[in-house]
């Protein structure tokens, strides 16, 4: 037997035993601890997979088939223009109501595609901090001072960070852009406005589908929650009419997806989501027996499922039993978190800013999480330096821009990040105090 090459499985089976073998179950936190995982896996399915990342999946591999090379490689590819490339990237998040988590289809999307390293990791940054509606909710309900402070930190990150991982990398990117301009141009199938609808249909209907509910009853932004399920019909109306004009898929199949999820919405009005998975499952169908194209489509989402879902699921679970749910307790007591977090010494502010990388905030959770730890004693540096790491990464996150982008790559951006917040909760502590 050639031991040198049976040590990897034989430490496996050894580490695997020892675990199982001495795995403290009856100990109630830990048995809590594991239960807050399974809570955290449960939620995260019944909130997320459906509304946020399968469109996420679908808009991904429309990407990959419908967008050509060279469109992303002149806007966002190495070569491409440093203000527009930059400038896209940073401010995407406006557009994008979305998580940690359901950005990572759309990064894998472009980056895949042949966007350059600095503006993907822009774009993967951006996606989900520089979110209009959290900003307004962080100003109204943390103070006008937070809100600011993270909208300015958070576009100025996405470009530093991108800037900083393209200098990194830059011999890496350069290769890879070589290889990206070796192939054919090929000709569009459609015109650029029609493309340009059937995206912004898709990516309507993942922001109305996720519409978080605002503090202010008079607000609009409380009138579109209130009513997002019917905005949302209306996009996926709109979006229907697109497959069958753009995407010459047959009328009658789109009928049938639509008349199905008619008849769901008004038998159950009260289960938006059981229609909502009906359409899914409907353009899933279409699309998987499609020809060309079409079908290219189907693949192309589901290359990106199987890619990113299980890590995230391992994720989200790993990060339930750690911190729990929020307002419940994982592993790591809350307590020592709310202390660890007070005053605006260094300590204070990377420990918020590794705490909040590695734990999982849906979008818009944050705030209200933020206002019972500086209710218990954080102070604003650590607060901020939360909000700028929190928001954009989380342990699913991680696990999935290492498969996309290496371990080298993925430790830069997480450093960078980290680092940043802690600065930035620094400088914002000191000027503001706490």
């Amino acid at each position: 037997m050639n031991w040198k090459s049976e040590k990897k499985p034989f430490f496996w089976i050894i580490s695997i035993f020892l675990t199982i073998y001495f795995f403290p179950v009856g100990n109630k936190r830990v048995d809590n601890a594991i239960f807050e995982g399974f809570y955290l896996l449960k939620w995260y399915a019944r909130e997320h997979i459906l509304v946020c990342l399968i469109p996420a999946f679908f808009i991904a591999g429309a990407i990959a088939v419908f967008i050509s090379k060279e469109s992303v490689m002149k806007y966002l590819g190495v070569g491409a223009k440093k203000i527009v490339a930059y400038g896209v990237a940073s401010v995407s998040g406006t557009i994008l109501a979305v998580c940690s988590c359901t950005v990572l289809p759309l990064f894998t999307g472009i980056y895949e595609m042949g966007a350059g390293l600095g503006p993907a990791t822009a774009f993967l940054y951006s996606g989900p901090a520089i979110n209009v509606l959290a900003i307004i909710l962080t100003a109204r309900v943390l103070g006008f001072q937070l809100g600011i402070a993270r909208a300015v930190g958070a576009i100025t990150f996405s470009v530093i960070i991108g800037v900083i991982m393209h200098l990194l990398f830059r011999k890496e990117e350069s290769k890879r852009s070589d290889v990206s301009m070796v192939v054919p141009e090929q000709r569009a199938k459609r015109s650029l406005w029609g493309d340009a609808v059937y995206f912004a249909a898709m990516v309507g209907i993942l922001i109305f589908a996720n519409w978080g509910k605002p503090d202010d009853p008079g607000s609009l932004w409380y009138w579109i929650y209130s009513n997002k399920w019917l905005i949302t019909g209306i996009m996926e109306i709109m979006f229907a009419i697109i497959l069958v004009l753009w995407m010459k898929i047959g009328w009658w199949k789109v009928m049938i997806v639509c008349g199905a999820t008619l008849i769901f919405a008004l038998l159950i009005p009260s289960e938006p989501l059981i229609p909502f998975a009906v359409a899914v499952v409907g353009l899933s169908i279409i699309t998987a027996l499609g020809r060309g194209e079409i079908s290219e489509w189907f693949e192309q989402t589901w290359g990106f499922t199987k890619l990113i879902l299980p890590l995230l699921f391992v994720g989200v679970f790993v990060a339930g039993i750690l911190f729990g749910r929020p307002g419940d307790e994982g592993l790591i007591p809350s307590a020592w978190i709310s202390r660890a977090v007070g005053g605006n010494s260094l300590g204070a502010n990377l420990f918020a800013s590794v705490s909040g990388a590695f734990m999982y905030f849906a979008t818009l959770t944050e705030v209200p999480i933020l206002q019972g730890l500086l209710g218990n004693g954080m102070g604003k540096g650590p607060a901020l330096a939360l909000l700028l790491a929190g928001p954009a990464l989380s342990l699913p996150n991680m696990l999935v821009i290492r498969t996309i982008m290496g371990n080298k790559k993925t430790i830069a951006f997480i450093s960078l990040v980290v680092v940043m917040a802690t600065i930035a909760g620094m400088i914002f502590g000191a000027f503001v105090g706490n």
